[in-house]
């Protein structure tokens, strides 16, 4: 089943509808984060996946037999993964709604996100986020979530700098330079995106993106995104989880059972809702 109802005012303004989504549905489906987000459900069912997307995680996870639902702030992420579900023969429920807003029918043992936490919210929200985690986590239930730290080779580090932070936004690179990529449909498809601000300050990435499709070479549709992403430090998650009433934290690297290195790209935060008996 899908939650009636549309994105809420104050919902984030994310880049991931349109030719986003179907792109993200044709070339985004294999990864390490599967088999590793898909142990901590293996430990804990009921699970939710938050911005579930077009279902990367989500329907192997179910193809697999595990008891999970989907949530995402994008109409047109959830369309997709619908399609997808139900030619796999599968009928999930499907959420949608932000994750500041998070109201789910039950609760769940086990809520993650992979790859989203911080994109196209504000710092506030992402506060209330976690929150909305810990009321809808069963006592003793474990949420994960990764983020990409704002050093990573990933992220343009080098906008920390104000003689670099100057320069931007560059120019677009010609359209001609986009890498086209053929989908199921037959379509071809393209991506490009560029840094247009950087606030050190708030710790606050703005990208823009262009996506376009042709048809037979002719191109029949363009779009233009913009993403706000939100960048956090791991003693900063730390205090946040505390704050939302999460203990204990565990940190790990590179989405691995080992401890965080200084030149690890990726974090992941396992936070536990303390048991029942802690609550008096």
């Amino acid at each position: 089943m899908t939650s009636p109802g549309g994105r809420s005012a104050a919902a984030p303004q994310t880049w991931h509808y349109g030719l986003v989504a179907r792109w993200w549905a044709e070339f985004s489906e294999e990864g390490p984060e599967i088999a590793y987000f898909k142990q901590f459900v293996e430990r804990g069912e009921p699970a939710l996946d938050v911005a579930c997307g077009t279902g990367r995680l989500l329907i192997p996870y179910l193809e697999a037999g595990l008891d999970v639902d989907g949530c995402d702030v994008s109409t047109d992420m959830i369309a997709v993964c619908r399609e997808k579900a139900e030619r796999a023969g599968l009928d999930p429920t499907l959420l949608m709604q932000p994750m500041h807003e998070l109201d789910p029918p039950r609760k769940y043992r086990t809520i993650f996100v992979c790859g989203a936490f911080g994109l196209g919210s504000t710092r506030e929200q992402d506060e209330q986020t976690l929150r909305r985690f810990h009321e809808h986590l069963e006592p003793g239930g474990t949420l994960v979530f990764d983020v990409e730290v704002p050093y990573s080779t990933g992220y343009p580090a080098k906008y920390w700098w104000k003689t670099e932070r100057d320069a931007i936004p560059r120019e677009w690179p010609s359209q001609g330079e986009a890498e086209r990529r053929r989908g199921s449909d037959g379509a071809e498809y393209a991506l490009q995106s560029r840094v247009v601000d950087f606030d050190p300050l708030d710790q606050r990435l703005i990208y823009e993106l262009r996506a376009w499709m042709w048809r037979d070479n002719e191109l029949v549709r363009a779009e233009e995104h913009t993403l706000h992403i939100n960048l956090y430090f791991k003693n900063e998650l730390l205090m946040m989880l505390e704050r939302a009433g999460f203990t204990p934290v565990d940190v790990r690297g590179n989405h691995s059972d080992q401890a965080p290195a200084r030149d690890d790209d990726f974090l992941v935060f396992v936070a536990t809702k303390p048991p029942a008996e802690s609550y008096g």
